[in-house]
């Protein structure tokens, strides 16, 4: 693989692979436009003849509708085997009018292209209907359904640069090339060779630009997944005609007890700079584990860095909810995970997502801050940061956020607009860690805890000022409960979800500006 010599699969055998036994109808009728446009040349004519005979088919690509564990979906699978799955004008109609079948059925679609981009001999004309195979699919997404993508090996040039990436999940083949420029055209027009892993999947999907890279044999059941959760009807709930502001913990709770109730804001509260070292313990429960324990189904997805990257990305089911996650992971086994300019944008990427699909979005905070490099403030990590802020203020689905451990600074705060906000009970926020923050104020480290604590730094702290609006207990530490306190952290997570996807969307927004308006005011 990711020779560019093109993927063993037929789109035959693909499709046989995915869909269910004698589940596939195709849609393909002869060609009604000239391929050759008018005037052929009589070379190019007689590789469509040799083509057509020696695959079988009329064109580079398959469409029609199938079945994948009873769900179902609309597919077009491309033939490299028929000229490279090049797309000349009668392909693109093809696909096209596929596009446009499964909008009007309202059917996911699945795309499984493998090409070396435009068909050459076609030129102009066929470069150009890129744009119309990009509009059809637009309008699809814009409809409202799902559009995945999976790229086989190759998928370059023009294909790469419109409907091929344009999957609301974007799945890959493992070690196929993928790209924009071939590494033959590239050599020629620059005189050196193409690096050879630029334009590997797996190098794709480490930079946040691929979903997941998935075998053949795995697709099916990834799909299957992925189908279940787009699939899934939320509980139903009742419609609130007006937004219900949340409440504070109870005071009922030892565990949170109001300042009001003591005369001091932290009495009866955890210690903060003991939070603080409790959510630094390497075997704490993070988004990893929280999901595990508390999704009915999962897809984890490709991040930044992938296993040992900051980010986590996955859609979910969650008490019957389906949502779109997106969390941070905040330990590795031995060193800290920063949080990069890539993890950032891939933040912002599925958010628009969620949106897209009309899903709810989930974000989880526990981060001991962005990422600190010269490498960083010029791949602008503050902008990106900016860009999370005003990404998930705009986003139209409820969003919901998690304080699930460390809070330190914009790396924390990036992922902490929405529209409810739940803690656990030794969570904090803070614009540095407490070090960083005696650093500043005493010129050492040695203040960390007392900076901790008079910092207001403190999930019942982060509460009084409007940030948090229901604290999870640890009882006394997550790390020491896993179980109990993920399922106690899920149980309030599901309601929370119920009440927001209830919330007419006019006054979630209405409220969620309000919120916002009040952050930092004293209750």
């Amino acid at each position: 693989m990711g020779t560019g010599a093109g993927t063993a699969l037929t789109a035959h055998q693909l499709i046989g692979l995915l869909v269910d036994p004698g589940g596939f109808r195709g849609w393909d009728e002869p060609p009604t436009v000239q391929t050759a446009g008018p005037d052929p040349d009589p070379d190019y004519r007689a590789s469509l003849d040799r083509a057509r005979e020696r695959t079988g088919l009329d064109e580079a690509v398959l469409t029609g509708r199938g079945l994948i564990d009873g769900r179902p979906v609309a597919l077009i699978a491309s033939e490299f085997g028929f000229l490279g799955g090049s797309i000349g004008v009668a392909t693109a109609e093809r696909i096209t009018r596929a596009v446009e079948r499964a909008t009007a059925e309202r059917l996911p679609l699945l795309a499984l292209p493998v090409s070396g981009g435009t068909r050459m001999q076609e030129g102009s004309a066929a470069f150009l209907c890129m744009l119309r195979i990009t509009a059809a699919v637009q309008a699809h997404r814009a409809a409202g359904l799902p559009y995945l993508s999976y790229l086989r090996n190759p998928t370059m040039g023009g294909v790469f640069a419109s409907w091929g990436t344009l999957g609301q999940l974007v799945l890959a083949e493992p070690g196929a090339r993928l790209g924009f420029l071939g590494p033959r055209v590239y050599e020629e027009l620059r005189g050196v060779e193409l690096p050879p892993d630029v334009q590997r999947a797996e190098t794709l999907a480490g930079h946040g630009l691929v979903d997941a890279v998935v075998p053949p044999q795995e697709l099916r059941e990834l799909l299957r997944r992925t189908l279940t959760v787009l699939g899934t009807t939320p509980p139903p709930r009742p419609v609130y005609t007006s937004y219900r502001e949340p409440s504070l913990p109870a005071a009922s709770d030892p565990a949170s007890t109001s300042a009001s109730d003591t005369g001091h804001p932290d009495a009866g509260h955890p210690d903060a700079w003991d939070s603080v070292r409790r959510t630094r313990r390497p075997d704490r429960p993070g988004t990893r584990e929280l999901l595990r324990r508390t999704a009915e189904e999962l897809v984890l997805l490709d991040a930044p860095g992938g296993r040992d990257g900051a980010l986590v990305r996955a859609l979910a089911v969650l008490g019957g909810h389906p949502v779109l996650v997106v969390g941070q992971q905040r330990q590795s086994a031995g060193h800290e995970r920063p949080f990069t300019a890539a993890d950032l944008r891939a933040v912002q990427r599925t958010a628009r997502l969620a949106e897209q699909l009309g899903l709810p979005l989930v974000t989880v905070v526990d981060t001991a801050g962005a990422e600190l490099s010269a490498r960083a403030e010029l791949d602008g990590i503050a902008v990106e940061i900016a860009h999370c802020l005003t990404t998930l203020l705009a986003l139209r689905t409820p969003v919901l956020a998690v304080l699930l451990g460390q809070g330190s600074g914009g790396g924390a705060l990036a992922l902490l607009p929405a529209d409810r906000v739940l803690a656990a009970g030794h969570a904090w926020l803070a614009p540095l860690p407490p070090e960083g923050a005696s650093a500043i104020v005493h010129r050492d480290g040695a203040h960390a805890a007392e900076l901790a604590r008079s910092q207001g730094i403190g999930a019942h702290r982060l509460a009084a000022v409007g940030l948090v609006d229901e604290v999870v207990p640890e009882l006394p530490d997550a790390a020491e409960e896993s179980e109990a306190f993920c399922a106690r952290l899920g149980a309030a997570v599901v309601t929370a979800l119920g009440e927001l996807s209830a919330t007419t969307e006019l006054d979630r927004l209405a409220a969620r500006a309000l919120r916002h308006r009040r952050l930092g005011d004293l209750r």
